[in-house]
């Protein structure tokens, strides 16, 4: 029988040093020889399948593209073309390499998409950024395309599963049994990716925009990693381990592995032992076994270069140090490659991209409220209030950069080096998701201090999701004057201080399924901010079809 093409093609990697060849990821239903094979001969390339849990992959490597081309291709498995389907209404999927110095690079970002209905299907949150930007593309060919899409964790949702996920998961478990209606194994999160991955729009947007990645919570469960005591508390759930490592090999197959370069995946050991296994499950169980039990062995975090702009990607989530006298967002081995990788050749770095999940500058209320936790919880306030402050992190999900207040104050000087002296980017900009809504937010940085280069804190989020009223409220409460005396407030009570910076809101918030784009080009950067909306104007309501949603600017200006 014929090997079929179960999910993909998703455009991976591209090179932008020689900009001759890219990554093309699969997964097909049976084992075979997967090809990618370019329109006239301009590039192609093939590979075995690899099988992890009864599932078949394989990340095709894709030379001899000549750089500053666009060119069409198709996926065969077997000899047997499968890409694009015969009656597919989408032009023909492309891998665009980039001119010898190209100047421009443009960069587009979100984070937090729930998997779309099916076509005709209600949809209480409005339209999909994604398919929304999918449907305009697809409708003009000469449209202005990202150059990649930088996709900042909760690609899928493990906790927060559809109405169609559960009907499928009641024909395999009891849901009245732990984990109930969420995910518990490999193949439930096969299902995830197949339900977000094949919806036709985004299925055709990632076969021909190149894609960077990384994981947030709920790509593993709600407030993952929190402290040290909630780690404890889930290792004690008997469905938890199967989860956990269920969750990260799932993550290295689907996402991690396409962030890496044919170099990178040339010289990753794992990778080798899986492809050469006639089953890489055990070793791949192997590998999240070891992830688990030691997050200092593993590093998820990476780096992309495109052109003169330099992207760093932070694992903010399984690098953690929970120890509550000494917490970090991520590790000493961590912390030094991050600043090598932000300081080292910055002669050739016009703009420095830092990606984070989480966002770096909150709403200040926000901020403080979560630095006085963490004061609490560390003890500052005794033993009851550590109970209390515990308490109140995992119910307000208390648990980005200001809970970690040394590793708050290591990323704002990192910044600001990156951002000083001869060799100084333009800009610096932290991209970031998360928090369900968008703003622009810049540190006011003491005369003595301030970097030459523009320090920004980009946050857009999500690309289709919800947000309840009573949240949006808090979010802009935050933000005011009387939400930063009721943090000022907080930090008295903790003991802890003001930020090694301040800084303020210079845009939105906005709420909405929406994409930020940065366009970079030499030395400027200019931030667009689109929203998905009905053709009419409005936020497209239940029963609604995407197509006649649309992208609006709502946000426009040049940071440098």
């Amino acid at each position: 029988m014929t090997a079929g093409l179960r999910l993909g093609p998703v455009l991976r990697h591209v090179d932008w040093d020689a900009g001759d060849c890219a990554t093309v990821w699969v997964e097909t239903d049976r084992p075979c020889t997967a090809e990618v094979r370019c329109a006239e001969g301009a590039g192609g390339g093939r590979t075995g399948t690899f099988q992890v849990a009864g599932h078949h992959y394989a990340l095709i490597p894709v030379t001899g593209l000549s750089p500053g081309t666009t060119t069409a291709y198709e996926v065969l498995l077997d000899g047997h073309p499968v890409w694009p389907p015969p009656d597919s209404r989408f032009p023909a999927s492309t891998i665009s390499t980039p001119s010898p110095g190209a100047a421009e690079v443009r960069v587009s970002f979100g984070s937090c998409r729930w998997a779309a209905p099916p076509a005709g299907g209600q949809d209480p949150v409005g339209p999909d950024a994604l398919d929304t930007l999918a449907g305009r593309l697809a409708a003009d060919p000469g449209a202005t395309r990202p150059d990649v899409l930088v996709l900042l964790g909760d690609q899928v949702y493990a906790d927060e599963t559809s109405q169609e996920t559960r009907r499928w998961l009641a024909t395999r478990r009891d849901l009245r049994e732990p984990p109930g209606s969420q995910v518990a194994d490999y193949e439930e999160y096969t299902h995830l990716y197949y339900e977000s991955w094949y919806d036709p729009d985004v299925r055709w947007l990632l076969s021909t925009v190149p894609s960077c990645m990384i994981f947030d919570d709920h790509d593993v469960v709600d407030d993952w990693n929190t402290s040290a005591s909630w780690v404890a508390d889930m290792r004690e759930k008997p469905w938890w381990r199967e989860r956990i490592l269920s969750a990260l090999m799932s993550y290295w197959v689907y996402q991690h592995l396409g962030n890496l370069s044919p170099a990178e995946l040339a010289a990753d050991p794992l990778y080798a032992a899986v492809r050469d296994a006639e089953d890489g499950t055990e070793a791949l169980r192997r590998f999240a076994a070891g992830a688990d039990a030691d997050p200092a062995s593993v590093r998820w975090s990476y780096r992309r270069d495109f052109g003169r702009t330099r992207l760093l990607m932070l694992d903010t989530r399984a690098a953690r140090v929970l120890d509550e006298g000494k917490r970090l967002m991520h590790d000493e081995g961590e912390d030094r490659w991050l600043r090598e990788q932000a300081l080292s050749g910055r002669e050739g770095c016009d703009h420095l991209l830092v990606g984070t999940s989480l966002p770096w500058l909150m709403p200040p209320l926000m901020h403080d409220a979560e630095t006085w936790n963490a004061a609490l919880c560390r003890g500052e306030r005794g033993e009851r209030w550590a109970r209390v402050g515990e308490a109140v992190r995992r119910k307000a999900d208390l648990e980005h950069w200001a809970a970690f207040p040394e590793s708050f104050e290591r990323l704002t000087r990192l910044l600001a080096e990156a951002g000083s002296g001869p060799d100084a980017p333009a800009t610096v900009c932290v991209l970031s998701g998360d928090v369900h809504h968008a703003y622009v937010a810049e540190p006011r940085w003491p005369a003595a201090g301030r970097p030459d280069a523009r320090v920004v804190q980009l946050t857009c989020s999500p690309v289709h999701n919800g947000v309840p009223r009573s949240m949006r409220w808090g979010f802009r409460f935050g933000w005011g004057a009387a939400g930063r005396r009721l943090g000022h407030a907080l930090a008295w009570h903790g003991r802890t201080g003001r930020p090694v910076v301040d800084w303020r809101k210079t845009g939105g918030p906005w709420f909405g399924n929406q994409l930020m784009t940065l366009t970079l080009r030499g030395r400027s950067a200019r931030l667009r901010l689109e929203q998905a909306r009905g053709a009419g104007g409005r936020e497209r309501g239940a029963g609604a079809r995407e197509r006649e949603a649309e992208l609006r600017t709502v946000h426009e200006e040049d940071l440098r």
